[in-house]
């Protein structure tokens, strides 16, 4: 399965070229017949023996990339008549001259219309490897549990708009009897090698979670992962940013360590914080398993306030002057209630940075401490379920009756 999304990556032109047409103002479908009209208007003052046909047969090739079969073959039979139309201004003798240059509109038409098909053929081609892509990308990374406790927990992955290749973004988001445990990170490189590398760390991740009471045994692991990985490939260099945190069994206490990815935020308020570490460490894979463990922060966290992580699809994502985003001042700015709120905004904010469509992969993760009924907290959600849904009320009333 992972060898068909390739075929995205080899047609990378493909989606070069669909994005440029698609980015271009709505006009620009009415080219090829503006280009017929040219010919006519600007024959009255040509002398004769010079011809404006070039523009008419250029007339059905513009259409090829911007219409429809049937826009482009319209096109064409457009040019022809218009140029029947010049040679009986001109005295209406179909001398070898005017044969040749109609003929030469109708090849050209059958040629525009076999590069149109050929288009709309590979276009086809695209979308069904973007949808399998975005359907490998949904197993790989399956959505958060929306709420664990007090914690509203909500994640975006957006797909760079010039490749049809998976990247190697990841999150997940995992409750265990040490405390909420998060990941999210990104794997150098795109395509199977790629999705690979997330699925083997998602699985170590996964694995220790549950497994490793520490914070730095938890991290070799994953180091170990990568290594492995390493290992089993041929001139392999793949390594990770991360960053993984725990949220302690009380919800009040934020442990996370930084492994060379971008500093996550926190938002409290008014205010947002940096978490920057205090001591910077090399990405996964490229650590040494005998040097002293990952340092390890401490922040408070309070109700009300919101954990952001993201990958540096975010922070390097430019304008049209090549100046980098920074998500700091839109979120020191009020933003609305909730995860998704608040990466909804974030993104809107990043789509009116760049002005375009992205150039990387961006996985956000935003976890919000909330205020939930007491009820709620006593209760003790299974794993990645959602407290209010049947498992656990099942689970809730068989402990009633036990009592």
């Amino acid at each position: 399965m992972l060898e068909g999304i390739t075929t995205a990556g080899g047609a990378a032109w493909m989606e070069y070229n669909r994005q440029s047409l698609r980015g271009l103002p709505r006009w620009t479908q009415l080219l090829p017949f503006l280009l017929i009209a040219a010919a006519v208007v600007l024959d009255i003052p040509t002398p004769p023996q010079l011809s404006t046909f070039p523009l008419l047969a250029a007339a059905p090739v513009a259409a090829a990339p911007l219409l429809s079969l049937a826009g482009t073959v319209a096109a064409g039979c457009t040019a022809d008549l218009a140029g029947l139309y010049l040679v009986y201004r001109h005295g209406g003798r179909l001398d070898f001259a005017a044969v040749s240059e109609l003929v030469s509109i109708v090849v050209l038409t059958i040629f525009a219309a076999g590069v149109n098909q050929l288009m709309s053929r590979d276009q086809r081609m695209l979308r069904s490897a973007r949808d399998m892509a975005e359907a490998v990308q949904r197993a790989v990374l399956p959505p958060p549990p929306a709420r664990i406790g007090p914690l509203a927990i909500a994640a975006r992955y957006t797909a760079a708009e010039e490749e049809a290749a998976i990247g190697g973004d990841l999150y997940a988001v995992q409750r265990t009897r040490h405390g909420v445990r998060l990941l999210i990170g990104d794997v150098r490189g795109k395509g199977p090698g790629a999705v690979e590398a997330v699925t083997v760390l998602l699985g170590a991740f996964r694995e220790a979670a549950d497994r490793t009471p520490d914070l730095p045994d938890m991290l070799r692991v994953l180091e170990r992962a990568v290594r492995r990985l390493n290992e089993l490939r041929e001139d392999a260099e793949t390594f990770a940013t991360a960053v993984v945190a725990e949220i302690g069994t009380d919800f009040r206490t934020l442990r996370m360590a930084n492994r060379g990815h971008p500093a996550p935020l926190l938002v409290d308020g008014e205010r947002t914080r940096v978490l920057e570490p205090r001591i910077p460490a090399l990405p996964l894979g490229l650590g040494d398993l005998a040097a002293p463990a990952t340092p390890i922060d401490r922040f408070d966290l309070a109700q009300g306030t919101a954990l952001l992580l993201f990958t540096d699809g975010v922070t390097e994502a430019r304008d049209r002057d090549g100046v980098f985003y920074d998500p700091l001042p839109r979120m020191s700015r009020p933003v609305p209630p909730g995860p998704d709120g608040l990466l909804d905004a974030l993104l809107a904010d990043l789509t009116r940075h760049t002005g375009r469509r992205l150039t990387d992969d961006v996985a956000l993760l935003a976890v919000v401490h909330e205020a939930v009924p007491s009820r709620l907290l006593g209760a003790t959600p299974l794993s990645g379920v959602h407290p209010g849904r049947p498992a656990v009320r099942l689970r809730q009333a068989v402990l009633r009756l036990h009592h």
